[in-house]
């Protein structure tokens, strides 16, 4: 495994110099309305690689206070919804394998806020590119805490983006 890891990270630069082979722009519901990004994917031979980059979160000046995001891939296709749930269509984490949280394939490492930007690239293999192209991608209000069922109690969805 680690001959493949060397590979794969000696050419991250280059892969993420290139076009992705698909992407989300991400846009904030009404009360988020600052929130504004990219979702770069790029599949490579070992899995995908997910390059995140986001501005206008909320955040606060308090360094105890977490400004940590929940991140998922969603099943639906659209970031419509209704007066109680802004993005409702973008629907639950995209699970095709019937997975617990935090195990759905949908599941992506929380985004960790920087005075309201995030920054962040990692490797996946729990989907590939091809099998995310029409879905959504949702930023919650809250961090995930990766236990409860069935979507890690992470608060609403403050931000959404279809990925294409």
């Amino acid at each position: 495994m680690l001959e493949k890891s060397n590979n794969i990270f000696a050419n991250v630069s280059e892969i993420l110099s290139k076009q992705p082979d698909a992407r989300a722009s991400i846009i904030g519901s009404q009360a988020y309305k600052n929130i504004k990004g990219v979702v770069q994917f790029y599949q490579t031979k070992y899995g995908v690689i997910v390059a995140t980059s986001i501005r206008g979160l909320p955040f606060s000046n308090d360094k105890c206070k977490e400004d940590i995001f929940a991140y998922h891939i969603h099943s639906g296709n659209r970031c419509e919804g209704n007066k109680n749930d802004l993005f409702a269509d973008a629907m639950a984490h995209y699970n095709p394998n019937n997975c617990n949280h935090p195990k759905h394939a949908g599941d992506l490492l929380p985004l960790m806020g920087n005075q309201g930007y995030a920054f962040s690239v990692f490797f996946t293999d729990r989907f590939k590119v091809r099998d995310v192209i029409g879905k959504t991608i949702i930023i919650h209000s809250g961090v995930d805490d990766f236990t409860t069922q069935p979507a890690g109690n992470s608060g609403a969805k403050i931000a959404c983006g279809v990925i294409y």
